[in-house]
């Protein structure tokens, strides 16, 4: 979308509401300003995405290196939370 907009005595610059809806942008989120030459950019500061594609498969970063046994105590941890919720609890 291009549209044409005008910037007022300090300094401010409104996104039209169709680009703030298309880009999900709501009172409060962070953009970077970067200057190239004549032009200037505006991006969102989002968060990194913590579920990437790798192969075609999902899958989960963190940030830091996860065990096996991390992983498999939390795997029995959410089996067995399930187990209780579907069967109740074993007494």
């Amino acid at each position: 979308m291009n549209a044409k907009v005008t910037i007022d005595g300090t300094g401010r610059v409104v996104i039209p509401k169709k680009l703030r809806d298309e880009l999900r942008l709501t009172a409060g989120d962070s953009l970077t300003v970067e200057s190239d030459g004549e032009g200037v950019t505006l991006r969102p500061v989002r968060p990194e995405a913590r579920m990437r594609k790798k192969h075609g498969i999902w899958v989960f970063h963190s940030g830091r290196s996860i065990s096996a046994a991390e992983t498999d105590q939390v795997l029995a941890d959410l089996r067995e939370e399930r187990d209780r919720s579907l069967y109740g609890s074993k007494s």
